[in-house]
């Protein structure tokens, strides 16, 4: 392949050939082995610095060169990418500026068809039709919408207490949806299952290397935005830990090819329930990363991962980039949700909100200087799960088709 000398595995470093391997190093499993992509830096970062110049881009395809597909008529035809970047310096004098990244505009409103794009097109490329995933939600939409617009069967595997307008998409796309009666991490284990014995192509979270790059190219996209002076700190949630991967290595390359001088530190955010990786890597001082799970609890559906498959990989990049975890509760989650939507007009579902807890959580504990800039990263819309933004507003004033009714509600809220 075009610019790609091999994918290499993350925890014993064994290389394999660019072909020769669709999901994780047979030696170390399938989550300690999860594959990075590794590219010719000289030859791709040339390409990337011809290819970027001029206007931004309004499609992930404007960063092919650091991108694993070698024809781009594989992609999925829908514009995926060139999302808004929105400032909300105003928030805070505690930093100097704040950007939102709001990937709800996505086409199945996630940012998780970044990485569909690039699943999609590695099935294409290999002549399969038929393509899986287990999700608690958003991949899941993902693959169903992207793989209906490429002509592809589509397998979803969710536990059966993902929101219903998320099932509702999946439906709406013509997936065969199996809700299975679990959590995400046994419906996960069962679509590895299923996909091994059917033989379908399989896009579950972390299992094929190209999803990270997928999801790397948010972080292209937000420093190609600020003209590549991205902020110092970026926020994002986190639950297989695979977009914070994706944005810790993004960061990197751009710094390795010269696009940046520094990468921005990047601050993963986990529901309080479903902190696997934030523990792990509290404990964490380099080397060989220990995997550990636990039962997740958290309104956050996107983000309640007891089991993270791309456990090694988001502490691993995040420890060498100088980032961190942090936590933030069910309740700073919902003040987060409904104080973005007020003060910024973005509305994000609960484990895309949790990204903007998260700042507002470092902000009240005194973490930065004043002249830092800040980034947040919004993954999801909060259209995908709507009970759960109710929480945080008050009912509609039910009231008579009468003015006087609204002077009595009018005169009753001063």
């Amino acid at each position: 392949m075009k610019n790609i000398t091999g994918l290499r595995c993350v925890s014993c470093g064994k290389v394999y050939g660019p072909e020769e391997l669709d999901y994780t190093c047979p030696d170390c499993g399938p989550r300690k082995g999860t594959l990075e992509v590794v590219y010719d830096y000289e030859s791709s970062g040339k390409e990337f610095r011809e290819k970027v110049k001029g206007s931004f881009a309004e499609d992930i395809k404007n960063y092919s060169p650091l991108l694993p597909i070698d024809n781009l008529e594989n992609l999925p035809p829908l514009e995926v990418g060139g999302t808004p970047l929105y400032p909300f310096h105003e928030l805070t004098d505690k930093v100097n500026e704040v950007w939102i990244k709001d990937d709800s505009g996505n086409p199945t409103a996630s940012y998780k068809d970044r990485a569909t794009m690039l699943a999609v097109a590695a099935a294409r490329e290999k002549g399969i039709d038929t393509i899986t995933c287990a999700s608690t939600g958003n991949a899941a939409s993902s693959l169903a919408g992207l793989g209906a617009a490429s002509g592809m069967e589509t397998i979803i595997f969710v536990p059966k207490s993902a929101p219903e307008a998320k099932i509702t998409q999946l439906l709406v796309y013509g997936a065969n949806v199996f809700a299975v009666d679990a959590s995400y991490d046994e419906a996960y284990d069962l679509a590895l299952k299923a996909a091994e014995k059917y033989g379908w192509y399989n896009r579950s979270a972390a299992i094929h290397p190209y999803l990270v790059e997928g999801k790397k190219t948010g972080g292209l996209e937000m420093a190609d935005q600020l003209d590549w002076e991205p902020p110092d700190r970026v926020f994002v949630s986190v639950g297989d830990g695979s977009i914070v991967s994706g944005l810790s290595k993004g960061f990197k390359e751009l710094t390795r090819i010269g696009m940046i001088d520094d990468p921005p530190k990047v601050i993963g955010v986990q529901a309080e329930g479903a902190d696997t990786i934030a523990s792990t890597f509290a404990d964490y001082t380099g080397g060989d990363v220990e995997l550990q799970e636990q039962k997740a609890s958290t309104m956050a559906d996107s983000i309640a991962v007891g089991k993270p498959r791309d456990l090694v990989k988001a502490v691993k990049y995040v420890y060498e980039n100088g980032g961190e975890y942090m936590t933030v509760s069910d309740a700073e989650i919902t003040s987060g949700l409904t104080e973005l939507a007020q003060k910024r007009g973005v509305f994000a579902e609960p484990a895309a909100a949790a990204a903007y807890a998260g700042f507002k959580k470092a902000l009240s504990e005194g973490k930065f200087n004043g002249d830092e800039s800040v980034g947040v990263f919004i993954t999801g819309s909060g259209l995908k799960d709507v009970d759960a933004a109710k929480k945080g507003v008050n009912d509609p004033k039910e009231i008579p088709p009468e003015l006087s009714a609204v002077d009595r509600v009018l005169q009753q809220s001063h």
